[in-house]
C-alpha cells in the first residue's frame, strides 16, 4: 500500500506564532503529493517534516490572502532547483491570476519545470482523471475563495477465496479482468462473481469561510475533512466579523455532512493552548482531531 497521509506543515492563521507556522498541508495519496495553501515558510517545513518537496505534483491555492499563498513562489523555485521531471499542476481562483503570476515569477531564476495552470472560474468538476477534483466557491467576505474535494477513482477488488473456489487462478485472473468473463469447466464466471467495486475515498479541504451551502457539498461523506476553525465559540462574534468558522461550527458541518474524520486547523494567534478547540468540537463531533505543526494523520483504505 502506498503512503496515504496528511502532513500539517503549518496550522496558524494570518499571524504565525513561536509554535505554529503559516498554513500548509500536504496530502500524499496514490503516489502523488497534493499541497494545499502553502504559506510563508512552507519550503522549510518540508525539511522539518523529513519529506522531500519533490513529492509534490499538485498545488491548490484557496485564495490569495498572504497566509495562504506566500510560499507558492519558493515552492515552485525549489521544485525547479530539483529539476523535477513530472508536471506541477496548480489550481487557483481565476480572478487571482495576476497574483499567481506575481508569485510564480517573483524573482530571477531559469524555469525548467513544467507548470500547468488550472484557473477555476466556477464551482464544479475541475478535472476527472487520476483524481476527480471538485471546487466550490465558499464565503469569505467578498474574496473569491475555493474549497476543494478530491476523490480517487473506484477500483475493483477481487475476493481471493471466491477466485480459488471457482478455479480462477494464475493467468486466468488477468483474462477475466480484461474480458469480463471466463469459462472454466463448462461454467461461465463473471467479474461480479469473484469481485466487487470499492468506492474511491474522498477528502475535502475548506480554509477561510463561514457556514455556507458549498462547504457542506464538499464535505459530504468524505473520509477526511480538513477544516479551518480560527476561533472558539466564545469568540464567535470575531469569527463572524472576520468571515471565519469556530470549532463548534466546523464540527457541526462535519456532523451534518456525514464526515468520517475531522481535522481542525488555521488557529488564531490569540490561542496558545488548543485543548479547548478539541473539547468544543468533540462535544458535537467526537471523531475530531487537532492539527499541529509537523503532525501526520494517516487515512487508510
Amino acid at each position: 500500500m502506498t503512503v496515504r497521509d496528511l502532513t500539517i506543515l503549518g496550522c496558524a492563521s494570518q499571524q504565525p506564532t513561536r509554535m505554529r507556522n503559516h498554513g500548509g498541508y500536504l496530502v500524499r495519496w496514490n503516489g502523488e503529493g497534493l499541497l494545499f495553501d502553502p504559506g510563508e515558510g512552507t519550503q522549510r517545513q518540508f525539511i522539518f517534516a523529513n519529506i522531500a518537496p519533490t513529492c509534490v505534483t499538485r498545488i491548490f491555492i484557496s485564495h490569495f490572502h498572504g497566509d495562504h499563498c506566500l510560499g507558492l513562489g519558493s515552492m515552485l523555485m525549489r521544485l525547479n532547483l530539483d529539476k523535477v521531471a513530472h508536471p506541477i499542476h496548480c489550481y487557483y481562483p481565476a480572478s487571482g491570476k495576476v497574483y499567481f503570476d506575481r508569485l510564480r515569477f517573483c524573482s530571477i531564476y531559469h524555469e525548467v519545470i513544467q507548470v500547468i495552470e488550472h484557473p477555476v472560474y466556477e464551482s464544479g468538476i475541475v478535472e476527472d482523471g487520476d483524481f476527480r477534483i471538485e471546487a466550490e466557491f465558499l464565503s469569505h467576505g467578498g474574496v473569491e475563495n475555493i474549497g476543494w474535494r478530491i476523490t480517487e477513482p473506484d477500483t475493483r477488488k477481487f475476493d481471493r477465496q471466491k477466485l480459488q473456489e471457482k478455479g480462477v487462478v494464475g493467468p486466468k485472473v488477468r483474462y477475466l479482468e480484461q474480458n469480463g468473463s471466463i469459462e472454466i469447466d463448462g461454467r461461465l464466471i463473471s467479474l461480479d462473481d469473484v469481485s466487487c467495486i470499492r468506492k474511491g475515498d474522498a477528502l475535502a479541504v475548506a480554509i477561510d469561510t463561514v457556514p455556507c451551502v458549498g462547504i457542506n457539498k464538499l464535505a459530504k461523506n468524505t473520509r477526511l475533512f480538513l477544516c479551518e476553525s480560527t476561533y472558539l465559540d466564545k469568540h464567535k462574534d470575531l469569527a463572524k466579523d472576520h468571515h471565519h468558522l469556530t470549532a463548534k461550527q466546523a464540527a457541526q458541518i462535519a456532523k451534518d455532512s456525514g464526515v468520517e474524520q475531522l481535522v481542525l486547523t488555521h488557529f488564531s494567534a490569540r490561542y496558545q493552548d488548543l485543548t479547548e478547540f478539541e473539547e468544543e468540537a468533540r462535544a458535537v463531533f467526537p471523531n475530531t482531531l487537532i492539527a499541529d505543526d509537523l503532525k501526520q494523520f494517516p487515512f487508510f483504505k
